[in-house]
């Protein structure tokens, strides 16, 4: 998404660094485009967890391709936020997001396409955009997102187990559209977090609250 501002930090580094070896010789050995996906609450790190992942790998002479979900959404942010308080049924991956042509991208690329056509979000002008992604030399695309765990092609999923609460500090820092503190978004992460709770039962690793790795 246009606008949005990732940082790396020594957290997002250090698990990288453990789920990233550890998928190496399964990239290697599969023979198509490895598919991975990182999704958790709003604010939890996905985008910043993926980048690293990316980073581990480009170690390892793999080049990574990464898709946020936040492009897939029907509407740009400002307009997306303004239909969820008019509509309480507007919030939720099969109603604000297009997870089908996100899975349609992710199947393009294990396909051999080499390139994909996709949504780009511009934050600042709440406008959407196509994007034409090249995919040449790319051997890994990593989907991070909020309901990425239920994208069907993929390879190994990363789910962040950290809720509102654990993800307040990153929030305030990035304070996207002043959500933070605002009673209305306090209310759609705790639905949020209903939606997703059970999602963390699909994911090979777990990162918990304290960024430390589970492997399942």
């Amino acid at each position: 998404m246009k606008g949005d501002i990732i940082v790396v930090e020594e957290h997002h580094v250090k698990v990288a660094g453990m789920i990233a070896p550890s998928l190496v010789e399964k990239i290697k050995n599969k023979g198509k485009r490895y598919t991975i996906t990182v999704s958790g609450e709003s604010g939890s790190g996905k985008s910043e967890t993926g980048k690293a992942i990316a980073d581990e790998l480009e170690k390892e002479g793999i080049k990574s391709v990464l898709l946020g979900q936040d492009d897939y959404f029907v509407l740009p942010p400002k307009s997306n936020d303004a239909k969820r308080r008019e509509d309480p049924e507007w919030l939720g991956p099969h109603v604000e997001v297009k997870m089908d042509l996100m899975d349609q991208n992710l199947q393009d690329a294990v396909d051999g396409k080499n390139e994909i056509v996709k949504p780009l979000i511009d934050y600042n002008k709440n406008s959407v955009e196509d994007e034409v992604i090249n995919l040449e030399g790319i051997q890994v695309v990593i989907a991070e997102g909020t309901y990425t765990a239920l994208l069907k092609n993929v390879d190994t999923k990363v789910f962040i187990a950290r809720n509102r609460i654990d993800t307040l500090e990153h929030r305030q820092k990035r304070n996207r559209g002043k959500e933070v503190g605002d009673p209305f978004i306090e209310q759609v992460l705790i639905t949020e977090h209903k939606i997703i709770a059970g999602h963390k039962q699909l994911a090979d690793f777990v990162i918990t609250k304290d960024y430390e790795l589970e492997i399942k």
